[in-house]
């Protein structure tokens, strides 16, 4: 493993620090602090990716986010619509640097939800991959992976380049050599971004070509809940969709992460699928950088479900710790090995929600409609098969309590069901319903007969 120190990335990085290859050290740079006008389009007049035709008729009166076209989007792609991934039941689910050396352990993590891999031992056999459905983002590992590795479906360009030169076009630069190395191959190109290039002191038109000139995925890894740069005074880093220091470590910080990014990807008019970073134990630095906390398993779940709330395609888990009590470089291997393992709680919480994910996929793969609940809500709309799905946390991350939802017009279900609670809402006579969200990273997925 090895540790990335740079000015940059205390400044500015998300003290994702663990790695199970090593990268290039960034020379110190210091980034302009003159804040960069965001030139990003409307994002209505954003265009969806090629095939990425809205999932049927309309089945709500309301208007539609844009959107680059949930799994139709992978039919661009020979690997990945051989795979599978174009089907509506799929979505992806990443764990990095995860090493699998038998069928058991690929299994164990199927089990968990997770069916990517990013970060390998070279000499993982691909049979592991296609005996057991799991897929590899990622260069070539060895003479087992070939062009015609179905399993094999992305190219990973590299990892926070953003922060790694001394300029960003050298950073460009490389990952323009890194694209074209994989020009033609099938796969989607794929780069993680540290949160530079969400904030404002990188000029916009080198954030902006970061995003949008090589990826066809994309995400951006910042650990809100665990790594000590929320508790700085002041916060060093400016973001497009502002992230305050009283509500820094909520699960709503991983949606703003969301909207920023999509802020920037939405500047070439066109858009990609938006991937989420999120931690299963903690993001700290391990070096000498302070420890703040593990991540608990509800908050884990709340920045995923914020994340989905705010679009996210796919999700990516760190899965090293190098700081605390509990560490350990593949959290999850730890715990398959060891089921009292200290980071257990976390693994468990992010196999429920990983799973609820799956069984959800069909919906969370249709287009969201716009449209407002209430004040004090943060919701997601989707409708699928006559029924409407909400998905809803609280907007007032220091204040959850209860909330009152307005049902929009063409929904005439009486009874709200909340998905894995087992429990039901009446519905009141002037269309709405009451519920209570205990925490700031509470969440409720409703169901309701249109």
């Amino acid at each position: 493993m090895s540790t990335r120190n740079s000015l940059v990335r205390i400044l500015s990085a998300p003290f994702r620090a663990a790695s199970a290859k090593a990268a290039p050290v960034a020379a110190v740079v210091l980034l302009s602090l003159v804040a960069a006008g965001c030139t990003s389009p409307p994002l209505e007049e954003a265009v969806a990716a090629p095939g990425a035709a809205e999932t049927g008729p309309a089945e709500l009166d309301l208007p539609r986010i844009p959107w680059e076209g949930g799994s139709a989007y992978w039919k661009q792609f020979a690997k990945p619509q051989a795979a599978g991934w174009s089907d509506p039941g799929f979505f992806p689910i990443v764990i990095w640097y995860n090493g699998i050396s038998s069928d058991a352990e690929a299994q164990y993590d199927k089990s968990l939800g997770f069916n990517s891999y990013i970060g390998m031992a070279d000499t993982t056999p691909y049979s592991l991959f296609a005996d057991n459905n799991m897929f590899w983002i990622g260069g070539k590992l060895n003479d087992g992976f070939t062009d015609s590795s179905k399993y094999w479906v992305g190219d990973f360009l590299d990892d926070e380049t953003d922060g790694r030169f001394a300029t960003a076009a050298e950073g460009q630069k490389y990952l323009e050599e890194q694209k074209a190395k994989y020009a033609g191959d099938g796969r989607f190109n794929y780069v993680n971004f540290s949160q530079i290039v969400i904030g404002q002191d990188m000029p916009a038109k080198d954030s902006e070509k970061y995003v949008n000139a090589y990826t066809d995925v994309a995400s951006v890894d910042m650990y809100w809940y665990t790594v000590p740069f929320c508790s700085w005074d002041p916060m060093p880093v400016r973001y497009l969709v502002p992230v305050t220091q009283t509500n820094c470590r909520t699960a709503s910080s991983y949606g703003k992460t969301m909207e920023s990014l999509r802020q920037r990807d939405v500047t070439d008019g066109k858009l990609q699928s938006l991937w989420q970073f999120v931690e299963i134990l903690n993001g700290g630095p391990g070096d000498d950088q302070p420890f703040v906390a593990n991540v608990t398993a509800g908050q884990l779940q709340g920045a995923v479900m914020n994340s989905l709330i705010h679009e996210a395609r796919g999700l990516v888990y760190f899965n090293q710790s190098l700081n605390g009590t509990c560490t350990g470089g593949s959290i999850v291997r730890q715990t398959q090995v060891d089921p009292k393992f200290c980071a257990a709680p976390q693994v468990a919480a992010a196999g429920e929600i990983n799973n609820r994910i799956h069984d959800l996929a069909p919906v969370l793969n249709s287009q969201s409609y716009k449209y407002s609940f209430g004040p004090g809500l943060d919701t997601m709309l989707k409708a699928k098969d006559g029924y409407a799905y909400i998905f809803s946390m609280v907007d007032d991350a220091l204040n959850p309590g209860a909330r009152t939802f307005t049902l929009p017009a063409g929904i005439s279900g009486k009874k709200v069901e909340v998905l894995y609670e087992d429990r039901t809402i009446d519905v009141a006579a002037n269309n709405t319903f009451k519920d209570t969200f205990k925490a700031e990273y509470s969440y409720h997925i409703y169901k309701v007969k249109i």
